[in-house]
């Protein structure tokens, strides 16, 4: 039995369980999010596949999950497991998201602020060294990785290779 003293922990061995189960299963584990909401904590998972997440890639991947969780979070707060495709506001948590979605409107929240500014929205241009690279009214950013709290892309309609 695992106790969990941070929301962060609890997100790290999340994706470390599901991460094996979606590749097993042909999807991509795209964000975890575990957090406290108006009907109590939520432990929410977004999957993504070419072509799109069907309903049966949901139930499927929440079955499996939550058997795997009810041993490894065994003792933990009380949670309402949710599976589900990323939608257009897709969240990028991975550095690689950033280079995969380069040219799509993005936006990004930073812990502190940059230059005076916490919520940047707009292009993202690329990745280097570990920064994200975002264009706001013809003014070019970087962004340390480290700093981005949260990070979603904005209207995205598009399939950019999933897996």
């Amino acid at each position: 039995m695992v106790v969990f003293e941070k929301a962060v922990d609890v997100v790290a061995t999340v994706e470390k369980i599901a991460q094996p189960l979606c590749r097993a299963e042909g999807v991509e584990l795209v964000h975890v999010e575990y957090q406290n909401e108006s009907g109590g904590l939520i432990l929410r998972v977004y999957i993504d596949k070419p072509g799109r997440v069907a309903l049966d890639d949901c139930v499927l991947i929440s079955r499996q999950l939550n058997d795997l969780l009810d041993i490894h979070l065994e003792g933990g707060k009380a949670y309402n497991l949710e599976v589900s495709s990323p939608g257009s506001d897709r969240p990028l948590s991975k550095l690689e998201d950033y280079e995969r979605f380069k040219g799509e409107v993005a936006r990004i929240k930073t812990i502190e602020s940059l230059d005076g500014i916490r919520n940047f929205k707009g292009l993202l241009m690329g990745t280097s060294d570990e920064n994200i690279h975002i264009m706001v009214e013809n003014r070019v950013f970087s962004i340390p990785f480290k700093r981005i709290q949260k990070a979603r892309l904005v209207d995205y309609n598009g399939d950019k290779q999933c897996l």
